[in-house]
């Protein structure tokens, strides 16, 4: 009830239809903003479809969108490698994740190598976080997809994660809401990689994972990678998995420019041990 004298406001319904237009408009905005570039997404795929050598092209769907991902089979294998790219890039992208996704066939590792929410090509570590939700629904996707590819009797054969980059920012939103429980080991490359004076969100609960993790990054990876190294081995060590691990690939930078070899060496020799 108004108290006495108390000046009650009318907004004419011209004004009221000016707000909820306004207030429309903002959610269509905010949206727009924080959703993945799937005009640019397309772009890629129509780019490196024609192109893929090794492996097939496949469409996983999240939610009502479909997005590319690439299935290479290696025979009798131990497992499925699930791979996240880092910011902007596509599911066979030359420099980390085609060296990835071939070449731990040979290791006796099927791959499945996802396409990850994307932004133009300016955007930054900030830009991303919004959409890091996004990307929640596509691991998903990939985790049933893989599970699905377990044969009858195969009980054995695992899924593994590996995440570079921002990829492994998205893949601990994941963490957020699902378990690392629902997979078999965790390999995050160049964890904690952000932008100048962009410091992380959210850190990285590699405490709480008790499932096998290997942390692998660069001898000339970013300075926050570097400086962060001691504390998520410290981390990992605390979550008290025998089988975790950290690694650095010698003479390489952030992004494994011709060096990735050497990291798919790293990380199948690891995946052995599982």
């Amino acid at each position: 009830m108004l108290a006495r004298n108390e000046p009650v406001v009318y907004y004419p319904m011209k004004k009221l239809s000016c707000i909820a237009s306004f207030l429309i408009l903002l959610i269509i905005f905010q949206s727009a903003v924080f959703a993945s570039d799937l005009k640019r997404e397309k772009r890629m795929a129509d780019e490196i479809i024609d192109a893929i050598i090794d492996g097939d092209a496949i469409f996983l769907k999240s939610n009502d969108d479909e997005f590319l991902s690439i299935f290479t089979e290696a025979d009798e294998a131990k497992g499925i490698a699930i791979i996240l790219h880092g910011r902007g890039f596509h599911p066979d992208w030359q420099d980390a994740i085609n060296p990835l996704r071939v070449g731990l066939v040979d290791f006796g590792w099927s791959t499945l190598s996802v396409q990850m929410p994307v932004l133009e090509k300016q955007a930054k570590y900030y830009d991303y976080v919004p959409l890091f939700p996004e990307a929640i629904p596509r691991i998903e996707a990939a985790i049933a997809y893989a599970r699905e590819q377990k044969k009858t009797g195969q009980d054995s054969v695992k899924v593994v994660l590996i995440a570079h980059s921002c990829g492994a920012h998205m893949a601990m939103a994941w963490a957020d809401v699902d378990s690392f429980e629902s997979i078999d080991a965790y390999i995050g490359v160049g964890m904690g990689a952000t932008d100048f004076k962009q410091p992380m969100k959210h850190p990285f609960p590699l405490q709480e994972i008790k499932v096998p993790v290997f942390d692998v990054y660069a001898e000339n990876d970013y300075p926050a990678v570097l400086k962060m190294a001691p504390e998520r081995l410290s981390m990992i060590k605390k979550a008290g998995n025998k089988k975790s691990g950290q690694a650095i690939v010698s003479a390489s930078d952030h992004y494994y420019v011709d060096k990735g070899d050497e990291l798919t060496h790293i990380i199948g020799q690891w995946l052995d041990t599982l």
